[in-house]
């Protein structure tokens, strides 16, 4: 958002002529600004627009002012408490649009960047040519670089994590607008065409005006999976190829004398799903469920695959008296024929591979039906795909089998028969209540009771043997339940192959107890055997231990290198490959511990992980899970990759992609190809360059102090205070974004938003979107300061700066704070404030901001904050005023539906509910986030 935007009511007044030249992206944004105008004096007449333009220009003056004026942010927001609930909506959903289109357009015009810049000579930054000419500058011999390639594993796993405030009809009409200011982008568009896009704007806008933003249901867990399917068989399957390609053109440009060859990187891009599978506190996500989302994934790459094999079959026109083609296709084709009982198509009869097509299409068509002659794994549709591409390339058409063909090939292997790997997770709790009933009918009481060595012995002495074959109808509900995810588990990977849902999640593992309760349960649904004749264990799914906690985070290496130590355990092992993923919460450290606590357990348990896994002989997999906001591990991806410990820098990255960073990263095909390659680019640097030497000791020294402090002053303020979550709970719109229907999944594990509740039981992302919604922050950097200055305090200035400058991870840690502290905004905190009884916590938040602002200048060099990220801190600042009048409606709507009398009529307070979510919604948009 620049200086000359203009806001919603722009249309009534000239805009002010500005010395610098007015680009495109200034272009969109007046465009925009006046049709939101024009639409709001369409459907609401003069007084909406009035009170939109009255608090845009108050909120714009008071942000101007050199010194804060009370008396006139009290006036405005009095102004706000005198207005109906019906024009307070109005004005919020007036912001609301306008932001949603300026982040369109802002979108639109990063899009136009990209593009001029791939067209300059030098590799685009961050790009996957990048990359390879970094590795070439570095040494890097191309056999070595190729070796490496091979191993390259990018792992995006989707959730339904509730932090995507927007409606997908909304996200659908923006994407229309989206395609709109492309054509009007377009220098050959006639006057008539752009007109006509003009008043196809004009359209849309007004839909948006007339469309509700908030959910009038709560979505199903079926919802997220179609949203999240519309994704991943969406852009996802568009632009995989894209990867590949990058590669080899980058490795024909870089390595020219090398025999590079094509690209084959089998597990290059692997992507994964919770949407259906992770049911941690969350009983929508039944086994019927799991099911349902692995059908609906298998039914989506079908059709995707048909499609394409449909247009290729149409483009491969290719006559074989014309070129030739080889014996192997044509018996194959016989084969197919006769297989499944079709007659030749005589117009094709010339034409090979339409004909081979047309059979590969047939047996994708009977896979949808269940008739018989489907194909009965990936491997087989990708043999009949070499068959076409090796008859091709014998016959003059290398390139054909180099394009479209060769592309196909690359979906089927990313993508096989199941989409996105289905991914399971369940609390540790949950395993150890249904182990216990188990036990306890198979005459072993007391499981629950035993220490963890005695929970090992039993556990070890009942998996070298069969199952116990309880009937189901003997269990509680709540073990039948557990049990269950493990049969639709088994029933998927009988549906799509093993890759469809292999792996299983331990939500909050301490033990290594833990760990071989899945094992058991597992082994009573088929997923788990054991050979009495080879004394071995066999395991049909990846078991994969979850640390969330800081002091289960310090405590990770030594409980894997416990279980590596299991001679049971490894046999398991050694049927999964000798490989173990362990997952790393950066959430739940966050809410525990703060965030610089958090930032560096995180990092130390890295280390501790692969350490405890090389010991062992055992390739380690690490799962990070990440979400968008700063508090939740969130910030540019490529630098939380380069600043991996360096023995940790493993070829595969898996990593979840959160709520609304799933729209902002994969909604436009040249976003998701640029991120996904962005990831890729750090992959590739960070695994195959040189290692940098680790951290000197007083570095590490220094961190642990820095750690040890934040976690004190966060523990003092957030655990030892019951004032801090009473504030949390009256200052902010917490148990109103509890009634929000957001997702699928409740805002507290315990399922209760209309009473205290305890710090334990709130989910980590409605706890920082609450923050986030009042412009607080707290979880993005309270702590920072007050152990920085204590080590500046010390004379340790200059090796701070040194730190900074020539260590990546403490760098990340101290510029993702500033992206925190950045849009953080103190005067609109003391605004929320007055909603709490007892105010006096945000003065303890507001001493520690001024510490954490001082010392990062002070370490930096800078001048002020976000230096290194001028556009963000721009974009702050210029948002800042319209954002202003979005939280003043907010405030005004809070206090009165909490004043509302218990008899109130309903309508009043569903319609002032109804308003908080717009608000939500806007505020949310406004600053691109919503935590």
């Amino acid at each position: 958002m620049t200086a000359e935007n203009t806001p919603p009511t722009a249309a009534a007044r000239p805009v002010t002529p500005r010395a610098e030249p007015i680009d495109r992206l200034r272009a969109d944004v007046h465009l925009l600004g006046d049709l939101v105008g024009e639409t709001l004096r369409e459907q609401r007449g003069p007084d909406l627009f009035a009170a939109v333009e009255y608090a845009r220009t108050e909120a714009i003056a008071l942000r101007s002012l050199a010194e804060p004026d009370s008396a006139r942010e009290q006036a405005l927001l009095d102004w706000a408490r005198g207005q109906s609930t019906e024009l307070l909506l109005g004005l919020v959903r007036a912001f609301s649009i306008y932001f949603h289109l300026i982040n369109l357009a802002e979108q639109h015009h990063r899009l136009r960047t990209l593009q001029e810049r791939q067209r300059g000579a030098a590799p685009l930054r961050e790009s996957i040519a990048a990359a390879v000419v970094t590795l070439h500058q570095q040494g890097v011999p191309s056999a070595r670089l190729l070796a490496g390639i091979e191993k390259l594993e990018l792992r995006p796993v989707f959730t339904a994590h509730p932090s995507e405030a927007r409606r997908y009809t909304l996200r659908q009409h923006l994407a229309v607008v989206a395609g709109l200011l492309t054509r009007l982008d377009d220098p050959r568009a006639a006057p008539d065409e752009r007109a006509a896009a003009l008043d196809e704007l004009r359209v849309r806008i007004t839909l948006l005006w007339q469309t509700a933003e908030t959910r009038a249901a709560r979505p199903t867990v079926v919802d997220e999976v179609h949203s999240v399917l519309d994704v991943l068989g969406g852009t996802v399957y568009d632009v995989a190829p894209e990867l590949y390609r990058a590669l080899e053109r980058a490795l024909v440009t870089t390595y020219p004398q090398a025999d590079t060859g094509a690209v084959v990187a089998p597990h290059l891009l692997r992507p994964g799903s919770w949407v259906g599978g992770d049911r941690d506190g969350n009983p929508a996500v039944t086994a019927d469920v799991t099911r349902a989302a692995g059908r609906l994934a298998r039914a989506a790459i079908l059709h995707r695959y048909r499609e394409e094999v449909a247009v290729l079959g149409r483009a491969l026109s290719v006559s074989a008296r014309l070129t030739g083609v080889s014996d192997a296709l044509l018996d194959s084709i016989t084969r197919d024929r006769q297989e499944l009982g079709l007659q030749p198509v005589e117009h094709w009869r010339d034409e090979p591979y339409r004909r081979k097509l047309g059979l590969i299409g047939e047996r994708l068509r009977r896979m949808e039906t269940g008739e018989p002659g489907g194909y009965a794994a990936p491997e087989a549709l990708l043999a009949d795909l070499r068959l076409v591409a090796a008859s091709l390339d014998a016959h003059g058409g290398r390139r054909i089998a180099a394009g479209p063909v060769r592309d196909l090939q690359r979906r089927v292997t990313s993508f096989g028969f199941h989409l996105a790997e289905l991914e399971l997770r369940q609390h540790a709790d949950r395993h150890t209540a249904a182990v216990a009933e188990l036990l306890g009918l198979a005459g072993v009481a007391g499981y629950a009771a035993l220490d963890e060595d005695g929970r090992l012995a039993v556990l070890a002495e009942r998996l070298a043997g069969p199952p116990l074959g309880i009937e189901a109808a003997a269990l509680a509900p709540e073990t039948r339940a557990v049990l269950d995810a493990f049969g639709a588990m088994h029933d998927l990977q009988q549906l799509g192959g093993p890759y469809a849902c292999q792996t299983y999640i331990i939500s909050m593992c301490r033990t290594v107890s833990d760990v071989l309760a899945v094992l058991f349960l597992a082994r009573e649904r088929g997923l788990a055997s054991w050979d009495a004749a080879a004394g071995a264990l066999t395991s049909r799914l990846d078991v994969v231990p979850l640390f969330e906690t800081i002091d289960e985070l310090r405590a990770c290496g030594d409980v894997l290198a416990q279980l590596l130590s299991l001679p049971l355990y490894r046999t398991a092992l050694r049927s999964r490959g000798d490989r173990q993923q362990v997952m790393v919460g950066y959430s739940d450290s966050n809410k525990d511990g703060g965030y610089l606590a958090a930032t560096w357990a995180t990092y130390q348990a890295q280390g501790a992980l692969h350490r405890a896994a090389a010991n062992a002989g055992i390739d380690l997999i690490l799962f990070h899970g990440r979400g968008g906001a700063v508090g939740r591990g969130g910030g540019p991806m490529g630098n939380a990759v380069l600043a991996r410990q360096p023995e940790a820098r493993h070829p595969t990255l898996k990593v979840t992609e959160q709520g609304e960073t799933i729209a902002a990263r994969y909604g436009h095909p040249a976003i998701a190809a640029r991120h996904l390659g962005q990831m890729t680019h750090a992959l590739l640097v960070s695994s195959l360059a040189p290692l940098d030497p680790p951290p000197p000791d007083d570095w590490v020294a220094t961190m642990e102090r820095l750690a040890a402090r934040s976690r004190a002053v966060y523990d003092a303020l957030v655990k030892d205070a019951p004032a801090l979550l009473r504030f949390f709970q009256q200052a902010t719109p917490f148990f109103e974004l509890g009634t929000l229907n957001l997702a699928s999944r409740p805002v507290s594990r315990v399922g209760r938003t209309g009473a205290q509740i305890a710090l334990d039981d709130l989910r980590a992302i409605p706890w920082v979107f609450s923050w986030t919604q009042t412009r607080i922050n707290l979880p993005g950097w309270y702590g920072l300061g007050s152990a920085l200055e204590e080590e500046l305090a010390s004379g340790r200035l200059d090796q701070l700066r040194t730190m900074y400058h020539d260590w990546p991870a403490f760098a990340m840690a101290l510029d993702n704070a500033q992206r925190s502290l950045g849009a953080t905004d103190l005067p609109t905190a003391r605004r929320y404030a007055t909603l709490a009884s007892d105010p006096e916590p945000l003065a303890a938040i507001a001493a520690e901001y001024d510490r954490g602002v001082a010392a990062i200048l002070q370490v930096t060099g800078q001048r002020e904050l976000l230096e290194p990220a001028p556009t963000l801190q721009r974009s702050i600042k210029l948002r800042n005023p319209y954002v202003d009048a979005l939280h003043v409606a907010q405030i005004a709507l809070l206090e009165r539906y909490r004043a509302l009398p218990p008899d109130a009529p309903d309508a009043e307070r569903a319609a002032l509910l109804d308003a908080i979510h717009h608000s939500i919604n806007g505020i949310a948009a406004g600053l691109q986030t919503t935590g």
